[in-house]
């Protein structure tokens, strides 16, 4: 799934693409607004919070995306293949000969600009954005102390941006059990970590997603896709707990045992559920 650092990269490549362009011809193909034409609109500006991404048109409505597990974008000056195009969500044809494709992103919907904020008060601090508050992060991290760590952080209405990856590889570098109360652990630093992990990722050439420091094949990451292989810090091996079908506080965890030692798995799943992804149209 893509997470924060991911949707901010995508909204830089499309702002570089395609921003003050005007849509030749272009459609909506799936949504409540199936069909709808947007031939004329110029694009203004791209904006993400989180792994939500908002594309402003000069008309002053907005198209909200997020791309969960499945969705991607393209940018290309020749047709996507035709085994493809029946994956096609959305369409730009822009003035200049570049295309934009949605494939088969599950949420789009398309309102108002000024409904922006449907979305964005469900969604906890983005370290992504100019508006970023630690504090008001650290807080709401901080309101269930007792919550596990992993749960905690995939929760979207605490801090917006961080994914399965992020929550793993953040548990190893601070040293605790993916599993243990977040209260365990100082939130104020897991936080500032956070920031700076997701600030490095999404801006620095050639570190996008590298925990480790290492580009090397197969060691770009601590703990995430190494179940059963020895640790890059100690030489225990990997561990993993399977994701719990529909809890989405529950997704596939890897940890060391000896660099995080702590509890076993929960019982039972996490009942809370991320923030909402969608923005009401009208």
């Amino acid at each position: 799934m893509p997470e924060g650092d991911s949707v901010y990269r995508l909204a830089r490549r499309l702002e570089h693409a395609s921003v003050g362009r005007t849509i030749v011809s272009g459609e909506l193909r799936s949504g409540s607004h199936a069909g709808a034409k947007l031939d004329g609109r110029r694009i203004l500006s791209y904006d993400s919070h989180g792994k939500h991404l908002f594309t402003r048109f000069d008309d002053g409505w907005t198209l909200h995306t997020h791309l969960k597990m499945q969705g991607s974008w393209s940018v290309t000056r020749r047709p996507l293949p035709r085994a493809e195009l029946h994956r096609v969500r959305c369409r730009f044809s822009l003035d200049e000969g570049v295309t934009l494709w949605g494939v088969d992103v599950p949420v789009l919907e398309y309102a108002p600009t000024a409904d922006e904020h449907r979305v964005r008060e469900r969604l906890g601090p983005d370290p992504l954005r100019h508006d970023w508050d630690a504090a008001e992060a650290t807080r709401r991290l901080s309101r269930r102390p007792d919550r596990p760590t992993v749960a905690a952080l995939l929760d979207q209405s605490n801090l917006a941006g961080l994914g399965n990856l992020w929550v793993n590889e953040l548990a190893f570098l601070r040293g605790i059990h993916p599993f243990a109360s977040i209260g365990r652990t100082d939130i104020a630093a897991v936080v500032d970590l956070a920031a700076r992990c997701l600030g490095i990722s999404a801006t620095v050439p050639g570190m996008y997603q590298v925990t480790t420091g290492n580009r090397g094949r197969g060691a770009t990451h601590w703990v995430v896709g190494r179940a059963g292989r020895p640790c890059l810090r100690c030489g225990t091996t990997i561990e993993v707990a399977a994701e719990v079908p529909n809890d989405p506080a529950r997704r596939r965890t890897w940890w060391c045992p000896r660099c995080q030692p702590g509890v076993s798995p929960p019982v039972e799943p996490d009942p809370e559920s991320t923030a909402g992804d969608t923005m009401r149209s009208t």
